[in-house]
């Protein structure tokens, strides 16, 4: 551990010499603390569904999940080029000023980006346009930003939300893991001296609890520590958030840490919303003197949130529930009113796709002209200004809820 802190302290000089007067935020035993060194406790929200979209959060159940399937869907109902120009207004209209400045008002402290590695495959990536843009806003707003690698090349899960093949290829894939390595050095090199990204949390959810899968565990931790160790070769600065197997949930996979400043990100959904779930993660902490995190949760009634806040806080852990904006349902920060004829584009998304069945779907396939006023009303009502903010989700975080004004307050009775 002496030896673990003396890395520590070499890596926060080397930031201190590279940077000049910039300070990062880093951790501190137990702790993850600011530039100043005071504790923080993270209180977060995740911008799922943006450079990551996914099936449920556009009512698909049924249909098309992984943001691959419902890029297929889309080039289908509106032509590649109507398709190309929806995804770049999207993505445009999904995250705004206005979004970040509405969660500080609010009072999280920082913003956990799912990241599709598709938008970062150069230095001048839309990607990079988009979180570039996004960090400006952030802080300025006094947000911290955390960077979460959810879509890997290779695949890290194999299931819709990172978009692969069906297999999670990346533990036995050179070539995969070595493209891994060249999205995290482009990235920790494009923000390597930015004080507002506290940190990277480099694979989410890797591994799912299939028993097939079990065999891929021992290769989680390797798989970190090489990537660490590139990213540390241009980024001295930031924090690695590290999430265990089986969706972030099991740190039998860890050993020792293996670098001076890292913290360890786990992930609970539809459990007892009490400390007997986090128990696990306490021990961690005090076994190895390092902070603990959790990434993910939600998608529950306030009362669950509001119960595992409280439980999450009294043991001095931070978090980012899941997430802040989606479809029509209220577990979230603020919900997308779906257009008029969108219910006709769920039942069409619901049919077996494929050349094999392009008759069938031909004969179910709504009106062009429905199409477009369907998909060109979702670009207008993923705007802030026109969606409803959950009053009750907010109270059960610990938020300020009385938020009408920011959004307006006749959206309120949308």
């Amino acid at each position: 551990m002496f030896r673990v802190r003396l890395l520590r302290l070499a890596i926060l000089l080397l930031a201190c010499t590279s940077q000049g007067s910039a300070q990062f935020a880093h951790t501190e035993h137990k702790q993850i603390v600011d530039a100043a060194g005071k504790p923080l406790l993270l209180r977060a929200t995740n911008l799922g569904n943006w450079m990551v979209p996914e099936g449920y959060m556009w009512l698909f159940q049924g249909g098309p999940q992984s943001f691959g399937e419902i890029r297929g869907l889309v080039v289908e109902l509106l032509g590649p080029e109507g398709a190309a120009a929806f995804w770049q207004k999207y993505r445009e209209n999904y995250v705004t000023q206005e979004d970040i400045a509405l969660l500080h008002r609010a009072g999280f402290n920082a913003i956990r980006v799912p990241l599709h590695y598709r938008l970062f495959e150069s230095d001048d990536a839309e990607g990079f346009q988009l979180l570039d843009r996004l960090i400006a806003w952030c802080r300025a707003e006094k947000l911290y930003v955390i960077p979460d690698l959810h879509a890997a090349p290779g695949g890290q899960t194999g299931t819709n939300i990172d978009d692969s093949a069906g297999y999670p290829w990346l533990y036995q894939s050179p070539q995969e893991q070595e493209h891994l390595m060249a999205i995290w050095r482009r990235l920790a090199t494009h923000y390597r001296d930015e004080p507002a990204v506290l940190g990277y949390d480099l694979l989410n959810e890797p591994i799912p609890h299939y028993p097939k899968l079990a065999q891929l565990n021992p290769s989680l931790e390797p798989l970190y520590k090489k990537l660490s160790g590139e990213i540390r070769k241009v980024d001295a600065h930031h924090i690695f958030f590290l999430g265990g197997a089986q969706w972030d949930s099991n740190f039998s996979v860890f050993g020792k840490p293996f670098d001076a400043n890292v913290a360890y990100t786990f992930h609970k959904y539809w459990t007892a919303p009490d400390e007997s779930v986090i128990r696990q993660y306490l021990d961690f902490r005090e076994r190895y003197d390092v902070p603990i995190w959790m990434g993910e949760s939600g998608e529950n009634t306030d009362e669950w949130i509001a119960q595992f806040v409280k439980a999450l806080e009294k043991n001095n852990i931070g978090w980012a529930f899941w997430p802040y904006k989606k479809m029509e349902k209220p577990s979230a920060v603020v919900s997308i009113i779906a257009p008029a004829d969108w219910a006709k584009i769920v039942e069409f998304a619901k049919l077996a796709r494929g050349t094999g069945h392009a008759e069938e779907r031909l004969k179910a396939r709504p009106e062009q002209e429905t199409l477009n006023r369907a998909f060109a009303e979702l670009l207008e009502n993923v705007r802030l200004q026109n969606c409803r903010v959950n009053a009750g989700y907010l109270r059960a975080l610990g938020m300020k809820s009385d938020l009408a004004v920011a959004i307006g307050k006749d959206q309120q009775s949308h």
